[in-house]
């Protein structure tokens, strides 16, 4: 077998900040899936500006220290290093949809999603109108933009429209708590969601990936919330700023979150809605997404996450793991997925 040429696609088109948590995520990955015998590892970094370098390492040092160049640079190192297999690490929409159409335009297979099914999933409201045409239970739900007064009953939940890892989300009780949140949510993004409140009884993440052309179902994992104190997940449940102003993981402990036994009654209703989210929705090699549980035990589809890092500290990580395969595994067989395209 020969060694892959592979590339990691990291950086932000748009700022700071999904430059830092492209380059956390995927200096865990670099960490945690090299082997000298299986890959050669690339890394192509995209700055705000939207300069290229192709540095090293993702060491600060390393990234200012490579020569930045255009676009049409970029194609030709591109081209010139004979890339087998591109694993996208940008969180930016850019970087999930144009960067990714751009791959496809050089005829490099990527691992992941289509850049097109990036852009539906980007924002929410079509995402569930997808899935709820599929027969997935989703939360009533209805699109405000600055200005607007909502028809949904409170409490609700107020989400920028296309934005993750909870930035800009909000909780609101009662209409008093309104204008607040639909402010904090429009510095995010122009248009914002307004939910029906699921009341809590528990709040899940489902993940899929397909195995020989089957979507195998992973354990669950749950999160601890709490309908007084902490009754939906926050960005500092995800995200934390570090003393020196770099990004870090939010602390992970059993007491936050935990792998459900896949004998727990939940399992399969929430596989069920997961694999028709999947096939509505069109997803390729893996899939994620995040269930509400009722108090009576009925899932409602929250939202798709489709990327994976491949840090160890990614969820679909995790939970391939909890089934028993290793990472370096998992990171393997979705290579060969992307590359039996």
């Amino acid at each position: 077998m020969s060694v892959l040429r592979v590339l990691h696609l990291v950086g932000s088109a748009v700022s700071d900040f999904y430059c830092d948590l492209s380059r956390l995520y995927a200096q865990d990955c670099l960490e945690n899936t090299a082997n000298s015998a299986l890959y050669e590892f690339h890394i192509a970094y995209i700055s705000p500006d939207r300069q290229w370098r192709f540095p090293t390492s993702l060491d600060p040092g390393a990234i200012a220290a490579a020569n930045p160049m255009s676009l049409a640079g970029a194609v030709q190192v591109l081209t010139d290093l004979e890339i087998d297999v591109t694993v996208p690490q940008m969180f930016c929409i850019p970087g999930m949809t144009q960067y990714r159409s751009l791959f496809d335009l050089l005829n490099i297979p990527y691992v992941g999603n289509s850049a097109e099914l990036m852009a539906l999933v980007a924002d929410k409201a079509r995402t569930k109108a997808v899935v709820a045409a599929a027969g997935v239970s989703v939360p009533l739900g209805e699109i405000v933009r600055r200005g607007d007064r909502t028809l949904i009953d409170f409490p609700a939940v107020l989400k920028p429209l296309n934005g993750d890892n909870s930035i800009g989300v909000t909780f609101v009780k009662d209409a008093a708590d309104y204008d607040a949140a639909l402010q904090k949510a429009l510095t995010h993004s122009d248009r914002v969601l307004v939910e029906k409140f699921i009341e809590l009884g528990r709040e899940v993440r489902c993940g899929i990936i397909v195995k020989a052309g089957e979507l195998v179902c992973l354990p669950l994992e749950e999160y601890a919330l709490n309908p007084d104190t902490m009754p939906i997940r926050s960005y500092a449940d995800k995200l934390k700023q570090n003393d020196d102003g770099s990004l870090g993981y939010a602390a992970k402990d059993s007491t936050k979150s935990w792998i459900v036994d896949t004998s727990d009654p939940v399992t399969e209703k929430v596989w069920d809605m997961a694999k028709k989210s999947h096939i509505a929705l069109g997803c390729r090699h893996y899939s994620l997404f995040d269930f509400r549980i009722d108090p009576q035990g009925q899932p409602w589809f929250l939202e798709a996450g489709l990327y994976c890092s491949f840090a160890q500290k990614s969820v679909l990580s995790a939970m391939t793991k909890a089934s028993g395969t290793s990472l370096d595994t998992f990171f393997e067989n979705m290579l060969q997925n992307a590359l039996q395209r």
